[in-house]
């Protein structure tokens, strides 16, 4: 009886298009987020941070900006490893050739030449779609990973072909290299997430993310109703870009600190992120963390039930995490093609009606 919007009435036109029109999901989302920007840094350790929350974080980003073109706009794409990779290197480039540029202006920009990328590579959309659009995409894939390979000044001509990030700070705390401390990367990409998934939400709630939505569900009808596709399907991949874009930055500068592109950002990067949008919901922003959470908490668990609980190899619980993975995504196909967010959804809705059978 304590999911109830009985009672609560809207007296402005902004409250009743609020993101959260009842009270218990605004609560219920400010003391989530007060846990984990007051309570969460005090406690958290360097394994909890490395292996959990700052991989839950970017791979959060990447899946929402995935879930931008492939779920609000119904564009599909298999190159997302490609363009985390464009904002590694960028935020690389920047970060060597302007030492003053602050962080936080190195992430976006970052994002805002993967968005760049995006719409060049999202012209195709514009005369093909469905398995042919990710076919191109899948082209821009290893076309990505190739060009990074094989030109030396994106990597500043390094003999080994990787990239480290320099040690930089904001304001005063050390947030990039070995010496920075684990609280300050966790704190840096949550702020970057929560103000960007707040950004996203309203942007699909615009009129942006209904002509998004217009061109996915019925592209024809779309165009005879005023949307226009060019732009709409190019908007979708320069926003989905940008998010990815500055996912990849974050994980290269923030999180891993060197990289090299064939093992960092291949393709079952683009894969996992596209699972992480299936598993948790097309066209939901929540999915989109459901998922990442979901794909990265996982692998974890596994090992630890596996390994250390049932002492198996390594090599056996990778093999069953695959398999677990591929089964899972046929059953969320088959039963619950929304993922995640659709039994959410339904749970709130069971709470909002209960005891009523109907």
């Amino acid at each position: 009886m304590l999911y109830r919007e009985a009672g609560q009435f809207k007296t402005t036109y902004q409250a009743d298009q609020g993101i959260f029109p009842i009270a218990q999901d605004r609560y219920v989302v400010w003391a989530f987020l007060a846990v984990a920007f007051l309570v969460v840094p005090f406690f958290v350790n360097d394994y909890w941070t490395n292996a959990v929350l700052l991989p839950l974080l970017i791979y959060g980003m990447a899946a929402l900006g995935l879930n931008i073109l492939v779920g609000y706009c119904g564009q599909i794409s298999l190159g997302t490893g490609g363009f985390m990779a464009v904002g590694a290197y960028a935020s690389y480039k920047l970060m060597t050739s302007f030492p003053e540029m602050s962080m936080i202006v190195v992430v976006l920009l970052s994002g805002g030449m993967t968005a760049a990328v995006g719409v060049m590579f999202g012209l195709p959309s514009l005369r093909i779609k469905g398995f042919y659009l990710a076919v191109a995409t899948l082209a821009a894939q290893f076309f990505l990973v190739w060009l990074f390979n094989k030109f030396g000044w994106f990597y500043n001509y390094s003999a080994t072909g990787q990239i480290s990030a320099p040690e930089r700070e904001l304001f005063g705390v050390v947030l990039t290299g070995a010496s920075a401390q684990t609280w300050v990367k966790y704190l840096f990409c949550l702020t970057f997430l929560t103000v960007f998934a707040l950004i996203a939400k309203n942007l699909v709630r615009g009129r942006l993310g209904r002509n998004w939505m217009a061109i996915r569900d019925m592209d024809i009808a779309a165009e005879l109703i005023g949307v226009r596709p060019l732009m709409t399907k190019l908007s979708a991949f320069a926003v989905s870009s940008f998010y990815i874009g500055m996912a990849g930055s974050l994980l290269f500068t923030i999180y891993l600190g060197a990289v090299e592109v064939g093992e960092v950002f291949g393709i079952n990067v683009s894969f996992l992120v596209l699972f992480m949008v299936i598993i948790g919901g097309l066209g939901s922003i929540v999915g989109s963390f459901m998922g990442a959470a979901f794909l990265v908490l996982l692998p974890i668990f596994l090992k630890n039930f596996m390994v250390d609980g049932l002492g198996l190899m390594p090599v056996m619980a990778k093999h069953v995490e695959i398999l677990l993975m591929g089964l899972l995504i046929i059953f969320f196909l088959i039963v619950e093609p929304h993922g995640l967010a659709r039994l959410w959804q339904i749970a709130k809705e069971k709470l909002r009606m209960w005891p009523f059978p109907y």
